[in-house]
Order: structure tokens, then sequence, then C-alpha cells
């Protein structure tokens, strides 16, 4: 028996716990249209916070996206004190944007929350449109890599570091020993097929925020290569992605620095024709 129906929420939701692990939890915004039974099928936006944790203020600012095309959106929390208070672990600050902490997939942990938000909506469509913006930023495009088949579009927000496919400079700064490390190979194919975009305030310039020492756990061999600040960092992305054959639109929104909520204009509209271009097919 369908759960739809028993599915009593729309606009704003309560945070959800994971059933698969209730550390970690999740909330939604689901446009009223959702529930009308005329609508067979819809999408799913998925917007990943930054360092902060602010997923709820992620979910409200995506709620006009959704009204206006009918997609759901998913907000996710990665807390912090997952494994250790935060005097104790300070480093977890960190964890969920390299994907991988302590044995611990958070990339796995989002395919379980987009699993259960399909079985309770279930006129979901299977692939998702994905944004992150600052540590999201960091956590969407490493996701992109390992899972390009989820994805209808990733929209990758001023991230403080990137990775670049390199398979000569090690995780994460290159992709030396993904395949080890993730138990599969990056498919070039595959991210072709998946439209990206890139977004970064022209005033996002700072480089305090952004340096990573020798003594962060994070660090790795060339972890500061890609450029002094969020600008530059960017810009060093979209050259190596599309070194590789991968389309790339970058957004650089004027009179901004690092703020996730007023970079969202370019890209809803790169939400927009994605939806577009699937819905024409």
């Amino acid at each position: 028996m369908s759960m739809e129906r028993y599915f009593p929420y729309y606009q704003g939701t309560p945070f959800f716990s994971l059933q698969k692990d209730s550390r970690f939890s999740y909330c939604l915004y689901v446009p009223p249209g959702y529930h009308r039974d005329e609508v067979k099928s819809a999408r799913l936006v998925v917007a990943v916070h930054g360092t902060k944790r602010t997923a709820e203020g992620y979910r409200d600012a995506f709620a006009s996206l959704a009204e206006e095309t009918g997609c759901v959106v998913l907000a996710p929390l990665f807390p912090m004190g997952v494994y250790a208070p935060y005097s104790e672990a300070p480093e977890e600050q960190h964890n969920y944007k390299y994907l991988e902490y302590k044995g611990l997939r958070f990339d796995e942990i989002l395919i379980a929350m987009v699993e259960e938000v399909r079985a309770a909506l279930n006129k979901l469509e299977p692939q998702f449109l994905l944004f992150g913006f600052s540590g999201g930023g960091q956590f969407v495009h490493r996701f992109y890599y390992l899972h390009p088949d989820h994805l209808l579009g990733v929209s990758v927000g001023a991230p403080g570091s990137v990775t670049r496919i390199d398979p000569a400079v090690e995780w994460w700064p290159g992709t030396g020993g993904f395949g080890e490390r993730f138990g599969k190979e990056i498919d070039l194919e595959a991210l072709r097929r998946v439209p990206v975009h890139l977004v970064v305030g022209a005033l996002d310039t700072e480089t305090w925020n952004v340096g990573i020492k020798p003594e962060s756990w994070t660090w790795r061999e060339g972890a500061n290569d890609a450029g002094a600040n969020r600008v530059e960092r960017l810009a060093a992305l979209r050259q190596n992605l599309e070194l590789h054959g991968i389309s790339v639109t970058l957004s650089t929104v004027e009179g901004v620095a690092h703020s996730g909520t007023r970079v969202l204009e370019p890209v809803f509209a790169f939400f927009r024709q994605c939806l577009v271009q699937k819905d024409s097919k």
C-alpha cells in the first residue's frame, strides 16, 4: 500500500529522523499542489547546508522554487557530535564535506534520505537536483563524482576547497585512490551527462577562511593549490571539469560576498533549465 496518502504534511515540515541512522535528520518543503490527484510525478531538489548547519534556512529559501515548479525540497542535516561532543572532536565540523569520515559514508546517508522520502511521497522521479553552498558545495561536487547517475543536475556554490579530477594527486585535492576509497572508479561519460553549475559571489575573496594548515586533519598535499580564495578555486574547478569534457555553467554574482541565500537566483534559473530540458525529452 502506498504511504503517500498518509503523509499529512505540506509546505515546511518538521525534521524527520532518518530511519536508517537516527543520528541524521532532514526536513522538507512540499508544495500543496503535490497532493492533487492530477499531479502524477514531481522532482526532488536537495539543498545541502554549509558548516553552520542551517538546513531549515535553505529549505525555506528554496520554497519559492518549489511552489513555482512543483518540486519537493529536501534539506539534510549532518550534525556535529556524531562520534563525540564538539569539545572532544571539533574536526567534525568538516566531516560530511569529504563524503567519508571514520568509516561513515555521508553520500550513502544522503541516498538513504532520498529513498526514504521517495517511499513516503511516491510521485517523486528517481533523479534529483542537487545544490550545496560553502561546505555544502564541497559535499555536492564530490557526491557528483561518485553518483552522477542519481543526478538531474548539480549546482556547486562557493566551496572553500575543491577536488579536481586528477588521478596523479591523492584524494581529496585530486582523485588518486578514488576507486580504492569508494569502491568504484570515476565514470567520465556519466559525469558528462549531468549539467553542472558553479556559482560564487564576486566579492567572495577572503583568504583567511579557506587556507588549510598542515596541522588540520583535512590537510593533504596540494590542499591549497587551486587558488587563494573561493573565486579562484571555483575557476580552477571549472577549468579542470572542462578539460575532461564536462560542460559547465559559471555564475559570478556581482556585489555579493559569502552568502548562500544571495546567490540563489542563478541557481534557480539553472534548475529551471534542467527541468525543462528533461521534460522536453
